[in-house]
C-alpha cells in the first residue's frame, strides 16, 4: 500500500469515528442537560470537520506535479493544518461563553451515570484511533494525520476529564464543577490549537527543516568529504527540499560531475526521508 493510500484510509477510520461519538455525545448532553459533555460533543464536532478536512488534504496532496504545480501540492496538507487550528480555537471560546452563563444560571444536570459512561468510552475509543494516526503520521510524515491525531489526542484528555467531574458532581451534589471542567477543556483546546498552528504554518514561509534533519544533511556531505556551501532547505506537506551548491575542480568531465550528483542525491535520500536534492555544481572560487 502506497503512502498515499494509508493516509487517505486511516483519514476516513477517522471521520467514521468522530460521526458515531457526535451523536451519542449529544444525545447524552440534551438528557444530562451538561455543558462540559455538551463541549465534548463540539469538540468532537470540529475533531469530525478535521477529520474531513484532512480526508480532502492527503488526498490532493497526493496529486502528482503538473504545469502550474511544479513543486507538488503538498502544502494542501499545512492549509488544513492551518484551518483546523483556527477552528479549534473559535470553538473553544465559544466553550468557555456557554460554561460561563452556566456558572451564573445553575442548571440541575442528570444521567451522570450514562454521562460518565459515554465519556469514558470516547475517551478509550479516541485514544486507539489517535494512535493509529499517529503511526500513520509518522510514516508518511503527514501534518494533515498529525493534525488530526492531535485533535483526537487531545479528546482522550478532556473526555476523561469531564468523566471525572461527572463523577465528583455525583459524590458531592455541586454542579458549578460541570461549567468549571468545561472551561479547563476550553484550555487545553486552545493550547492544542497553538501547538498546531504552529507546526502547520511554518512550512507555508518555506521555513528551514528541524535543525536534527540539517545536521544529519551535514554529516553526510561532511563525512563523504564533499565541499559545498548555501545549504537551503524547506517543506512541502511530507515533501522535503534540499538545495545546495557543490564545489568540483573546474576541467572534471560532465559525466562525472553528473555520477557525483547523483551519488549525493542518494546519500541524502538514503537518510531524509520524501526528500527532492537539487544540487548546483560550481568550480571552487566562482562565488
Amino acid at each position: 500500500m502506497g503512502n498515499n493510500e494509508k493516509k487517505v484510509k486511516v483519514a476516513r477510520l477517522s471521520i467514521f469515528s468522530n460521526t458515531i461519538l457526535i451523536i451519542m455525545k449529544v444525545i447524552v448532553g440534551i438528557l444530562s442537560g451538561s455543558v462540559s459533555i455538551l463541549s465534548e460533543a463540539i469538540h468532537s464536532g470540529l475533531d469530525l470537520v478535521a477529520a474531513v478536512i484532512s480526508y480532502i488534504s492527503v488526498k490532493l496532496s497526493g496529486i502528482p506535479a503538473d504545469k502550474d504545480h511544479p513543486y507538488g501540492h503538498g502544502k494542501y496538507e499545512n492549509v488544513s493544518g492551518v484551518i483546523e487550528a483556527l477552528l479549534i480555537f473559535v470553538a473553544a471560546i465559544w466553550i468557555m461563553y456557554e460554561a460561563s452563563k452556566k456558572i451564573m444560571h445553575r442548571e440541575k444536570i442528570e444521567a451522570l451515570g450514562w454521562g460518565f459512561a459515554i465519556m469514558m468510552i470516547s475517551a478509550l475509543i479516541n485514544f486507539f484511533i489517535s494512535r493509529r494516526l499517529y503511526k500513520v503520521a509518522r510514516e508518511t510524515d503527514s501534518i494533515a494525520l498529525e493534525a488530526d491525531a492531535l485533535h483526537l489526542k487531545t479528546d482522550v484528555f478532556t473526555s476523561a476529564g469531564v468523566s471525572i467531574g461527572l463523577l465528583l458532581i455525583a459524590i458531592t451534589g455541586k454542579t458549578i464543577l460541570d461549567p468549571i471542567i468545561a472551561i479547563l477543556v476550553a484550555i487545553f483546546i486552545i493550547r492544542e490549537s497553538y501547538i498546531l498552528l504552529r507546526n502547520a504554518y511554518n512550512p507555508l514561509l518555506d521555513a528551514s527543516l528541524p535543525e536534527n534533519e540539517i545536521e544529519t544533511i551535514r554529516t553526510i556531505l561532511n563525512s563523504n568529504k564533499i565541499c559545498y556551501h548555501n545549504l537551503r532547505t524547506r517543506k512541502s506537506g511530507s515533501q522535503k527540499f534540499v538545495d545546495l551548491h557543490v564545489e568540483m575542480p573546474e576541467l572534471t568531465p560532465l559525466k562525472e560531475v553528473h555520477e557525483k550528483c547523483d551519488e549525493i542525491e542518494a546519500l541524502l535520500k538514503a537518510e531524509i526521508s520524501n526528500a527532492e536534492v537539487n544540487i548546483h555544481m560550481e568550480t571552487p572560487g566562482s562565488i
